[in-house]
């Protein structure tokens, strides 16, 4: 028996539901008519299904919309309300990925309407700004995210524990290609028995070790205290030096660079400061190479004039590249950019493999016991976010060699 005053608070709901949907509908028809490719199967709050696209072939998602607020949330503060709902029940989905494929794929067509309201992105950016890169924020920054703990990353991260795309050849495992992948950047180096190389970045070693096995001395630079504990235990009789040292302290010269997924934590303003120590620290006719995230430029600056998710749940700090400004800075130095080779879909890959370990982790309890449900949630969702992108075509990753000119 219902409570006396529940049946007309319900009657009341479903009066305001019938007032405000229409204004619901409304940001669904923008969302429509911004599908050019693929569709969404939307589930309404009352019940009623809505095809949303569906004209030209591409991805089809499947989404639940539980309440209406789902949409606000979306429209006043894109992927960071959008995240949020998700996280209080307001939509769902049985797979995630083709949704953010779709967002992504149909990144022009839809403009703005994903992305954070003047007021809500104002405040986001206030609050970014306190997580700037200078000397003392990168390593805060990075201990957000890096230092939560080796216990955690092992679980699921592959036997090499590597942290970045692997490149894959058809029948590869996740650690063979995250072999290939290491090999890759080994030969842009164009390093030998003997020589030299700085590592910018040197996440829990395995590009390190993979440099010293082929005879280089190598100088591995982190800011986190957890990774240099591990790379110091894994190179133990290698000529591998790993320091707690920020990029712009580096000093000497090497025969190569190596810097592998690092520049995303660097932030725009420090762009020119990165690749000054690069070029410091190249002797000339050195060679760098440098494997990096980008998001596509027709979207770059309403990206840049955001926070979205990534920056304010995952990683405090970050910013995905713009390739074109960033080889404009790069040329700028006194560094030639050659041999890019781009493989954004093997990133795709390497995030199913990485979320199919992490789920098997967590059904297996094998996750440290002081990650709760919530936190386990949130990083399911960022692997699904970033897969959905790469899939989608509008973030890249590549890989690049810079080359010393002579002076």
């Amino acid at each position: 028996m219902n409570r006396p005053g529940v049946s007309e608070a319900r009657r009341e709901d479903g009066r305001l539901a019938r007032v405000v949907a229409p204004l619901f509908h409304r940001i669904l028809d923008r969302i429509d008519a911004g599908l050019a490719a693929g569709a969404i199967e939307a589930t309404l709050p009352d019940g009623t299904r809505r095809l949303l696209g569906g004209r030209v072939e591409g991805p089809v998602a499947i989404v639940a919309i539980h309440r209406w607020r789902a949409l606000r949330r979306l429209v006043l503060a894109g992927s960071i309300g959008w995240y949020e709902g998700w996280a209080a029940g307001d939509w769902s989905s049985p797979d995630p990925v083709p949704l953010f494929d779709l967002f992504m794929r149909n990144r022009v067509t839809l403009g703005e309407v994903a992305r954070a309201k003047s007021g809500v992105r104002l405040a986001g950016r206030l609050l970014h700004g306190l997580r700037r890169n200078d000397r003392a924020g990168a390593r805060r920054n990075i201990a957000a995210h890096y230092d939560l703990g080796n216990d955690f990353y092992a679980e699921w991260l592959d036997p090499t524990l590597t942290y970045s795309s692997a490149i894959f050849a058809p029948g590869d495992t996740l650690e063979q290609a995250q072999r290939r992948k290491l090999a890759a950047i080994l030969s842009r180096t164009g390093i030998g028995p003997g020589e030299t190389l700085l590592e910018i970045g040197c996440g829990w070693g395995s590009f390190a070790l993979a440099a010293a096995e082929a005879g280089a001395s190598v100088h591995a630079i982190t800011l986190s205290a957890e990774q240099k504990a591990v790379v110091e235990r894994r190179a133990a009789g290698l000529p591998v030096t790993v320091t707690l040292t920020d990029y712009r302290d580096v000093t000497g010269s090497y025969d190569a660079v190596a810097s592998i997924e690092m520049v995303e934590a660097v932030g725009q303003a420090y762009w020119p400061d990165y690749l000054a120590a690069i070029a410091r620290a190249l002797k000339p006719g050195g060679r760098a190479a440098i494997q990096l995230i980008s998001i596509a430029d027709d979207i770059w600056d309403g990206y840049a004039r955001n926070v979205d998710f990534i920056q304010r749940y995952i990683f405090p700090g970050g910013l995905l590249l713009s390739e074109t400004r960033f080889r404009a800075l790069a040329e700028s130095a006194g560094l030639a950019w050659r041999d890019r080779s781009g493989f954004g879909l093997d990133y795709a890959e390497t995030l199913r493999l990485w979320r199919e370990r992490f789920d098997a982790a967590v059904a297996e309890k094998r996750l440290p016991a002081r990650f709760d449900q919530k936190f386990i949630d949130l990083w399911r969702y960022y692997l699904m976010y970033c897969e959905g992108g790469f899939r989608g075509g509008g973030i890249d990753v590549a890989q690049v060699t810079l080359i010393r000119q002579s002076i």
